[in-house]
């Protein structure tokens, strides 16, 4: 029989629903019940796509024996962290307090006050290499529950104590200058991998936000070392296996240091920042392969991961069906020399295992090999390549496909329609455009209410009932000022600045400038969590700096550009210090030390072939978060376009940073020199 999971909106809750765990969702009502029971709450976080999420159900949460155990025992809550990042964040800070480490699923033990007590992550059926079984970690957090409730209420009393007291180095109120982004790029040097690209040891993360800084750092300054990490960086992830060479798209991560074999989950966020990321590569360098990454990451947003509604679905799953009912990691992506036979013949299949680097003994589990694009000698006939490429792009379908989290999440969408609107821009793809139109105009119908205030998550055309956090408004308010841009139309800019109003009033410390993830009407956790720092996205801090920077360019509102320069501060503090944990944040510091540049494009109309390239060329400067208005001088959608008047009947471009002009210029190589130096 379904337990009360069954009505929630979540995938990742609705396949916990027929568990004979008496799961709760997280609600004011399971901490009542555990209230009236007398018993402790045992608290377990994950997501959809997350494979040792899907190992412990099967291990323990499936297992009758235990279930009825933890239903005795204890009120067993279920959250999706996607869901609810919130009450993850405040949750998982006590983890990482506790045991030095963190992950999911993450257990948690909590008092009826919904205070923790003891922490883990994975635990395994049976005892294993020091690691206590499940059963023995239920057992005991009972024990000590029931026969020393006093010792542990006292020790979940100091934890939260502990959690909120503790605060973060925000380094007042002034944003980085030269000296302190120099400083960046130096520690950045430090940790990168001159031989593989990206920074630091395994497992190795795509570091998009990084190579933005690096990508804007080199446009201010000309940092060549900048360019070349970016560049060589970018090159080996799309040759690694951690991109998808059949069908395009970045796993989560690589477990090893060369890209080769990633973690085979595949995100929204991660492949919305890495097609922007490539893209403004291909602006700065003119790269073919970043071109091609670029538009082959859109096409896979597009195909895979587009709902019937419009938005963009959160993950696809690691696992899948290996043909058998087992579900195996990576088992849809990997081949062996005998599949490739199998699809193409001896002849090709040979020339592709040299082309993908599969070999004999494999990259990957059992003798398979995740497909790569190894650096080799030689050259190979396009016109086949394309044909094998096609062929096991073709068989591969046939596989069973690993799931798929249909959740929407504002957030990711607000990132996915950045991409899509510059990609689309740039590349002349108005379809990945209109792709974008339409997850904006999904977001405003169903994630905004008529005060503007987000909901996070919506699934098969029905919001949640969560509230967005900061990372929403950021990122979407983010999208909505990239459409407008690539668009002209300035409604998107209106319902930006929407968004931004609800940051300055419900997110920001209006004494420090500091910025919380919740807002200050939102439910009260254990601690209002606050992280400046970016992770696999942008923070909602950093977030929501360059979105207020951006509409403050376009709009001159001073409220916005001040709280985005004091939101900075953090950066200040923290850029120098640990350049790759606050990638955008540095990004959007190097915008702010650039002006950011303004750019208004007039003419007599949008389909004017005179506009339409001294608006391409606008979107194609590569200064560091340049703004750009488009339309007639009569519009009133952007007020970057008031009292700008067509130059002798033709149309042009307006450039101006820190309140100063050039002159206007009807010469595209004229705007291009102004947007590049």
């Amino acid at each position: 029989m379904p337990n009360r999971l069954a009505h929630e909106t979540s995938p990742y809750l609705l396949q916990h629903a027929d568990n004979p765990v008496d799961w709760w969702p997280w609600s004011e009502a399971a901490f009542a019940e555990a209230r009236r029971r007398g018993v402790a709450v045992h608290l377990s976080v994950g997501y959809s796509s997350c494979h040792w999420c899907h190992v412990l159900a099967k291990e323990s949460f499936e297992d009758e024996a235990v279930a009825a155990y933890m239903n005795e025992h204890f009120v067993n809550i279920k959250v999706d962290r996607e869901e609810r990042p919130d009450v993850d964040a405040v949750y998982m800070e006590a983890v990482q307090a506790a045991t030095g480490q963190g992950g999911w699923p993450m257990t948690v033990f909590l008092t009826p006050d919904a205070e923790p007590f003891y922490f883990g992550t994975y635990f395994p059926p049976a005892p294993r290499q020091g690691m206590p079984s499940f059963r023995q970690v239920l057992e005991g957090v009972r024990s000590a529950w029931a026969d020393r409730r006093d010792e542990v209420a006292d020790v979940a009393g100091k934890i939260t104590r502990d959690l909120a007291e503790r605060e973060i180095s925000y380094g007042g109120t002034e944003a980085p200058g030269e000296q302190e982004l120099a400083q960046a790029l130096l520690g950045l040097t430090r940790e990168y991998d001159p031989q593989r690209g990206g920074f630091g040891g395994a497992p190795k993360f795509p570091p998009s936000m990084a190579v933005e800084f690096l990508l804007r750092h080199h446009a201010r300054t000309g940092a060549d070392g900048a360019l070349q990490m970016a560049q060589d960086t970018c090159e080996r992830m799309a040759r690694g296996g951690i991109y998808d060479q059949l069908g395009g798209g970045f796993a989560r991560y690589s477990v090893d240091r060369d890209w080769v074999v990633p973690h085979f989950e595949k995100m929204l966020y991660d492949n919305a920042l890495l097609c922007r990321v490539y893209a403004h590569l291909w602006r700065a360098t003119g790269s073919e392969l970043a071109r091609r990454v670029a538009l082959e990451t859109a096409d896979f947003m597009v195909r895979e991961l587009r709902t019937n509604e419009g938005g963009f679905a959160s993950a696809l799953d690691a696992d899948s069906d290996d043909g058998t009912g087992k579900h195996v990691e990576g088992v849809y992506y990997v081949w062996t020399p005998q599949q490739l036979r199998e699809v193409l013949g001896d002849d090709d299949a040979e020339l592709a295992a040299r082309y993908f680097g599969v070999t004999d003994e494999g990259t990957f589990e059992h003798g398979s090999s995740v497909l790569q694009l190894p650096q080799q000698d030689g050259v190979f006939d396009a016109e086949k390549i394309a044909s094998v490429k096609e062929r096991l792009l073709a068989a591969r379908a046939e596989r069973p496909a690993p799931g798929r989290d249909d959740k929407i999440v504002a957030a990711w969408n607000g990132l996915a329609v950045a991409a899509l609107a510059e990609t689309g821009a740039y590349f002349d793809r108005p379809d990945l455009v209109d792709a974008a139109v339409a997850a904006a105009d999904l977001l405003v119908r169903l994630h905004l209410d008529e005060h503007a205030r987000l909901s996070r998550t919506s699934k098969d055309g029905k919001a949640g009932a969560n509230a967005g956090v900061l990372e929403d408004y950021g990122d979407v308010a983010e999208g909505f000022l990239a459409l407008a841009s690539v668009t002209g139309e300035g409604v998107w800019l209106d319902f930006a600045g929407f968004l931004l109003d609800h940051v300055l009033a419900r997110f920001i410390d209006a004494e420090s400038g500091a910025l919380y993830d919740t807002a200050a009407d939102a439910e009260q956790l254990i601690r209002r969590p606050q992280d400046p720092t970016d992770n696999a996205a942008p923070s909602g801090w950093s977030a929501a700096a360059g979105a207020l920077l951006s509409y403050a360019a376009q709009t001159g509102a001073e409220p916005h550009r001040a709280a985005a320069v004091r939101a900075l501060g953090v950066v200040k503090a923290l850029g120098p210090r640990v350049p790759r944990f606050i990638g955008w944040g540095l990004a959007v510091a190097e915008a702010n030390l650039d002006g950011p540049r303004e750019v208004a494009v007039v003419g007599p109309s949008l389909a004017d072939e005179g506009t339409r390239t001294l608006h391409r060329t606008a979107l194609l400067g590569t200064a560091p978060g340049a703004v750009v208005a488009v339309g007639t001088p009569e519009s009133d959608e952007f007020p970057l376009l008031v009292d700008r008047p067509l130059q002798q009947g033709a149309p042009a471009a307006y450039v101006c940073r820190n309140f100063t002009c050039d002159a206007p210029t009807t010469d595209p190589d004229r705007l291009r020199t102004a947007l590049s130096r």
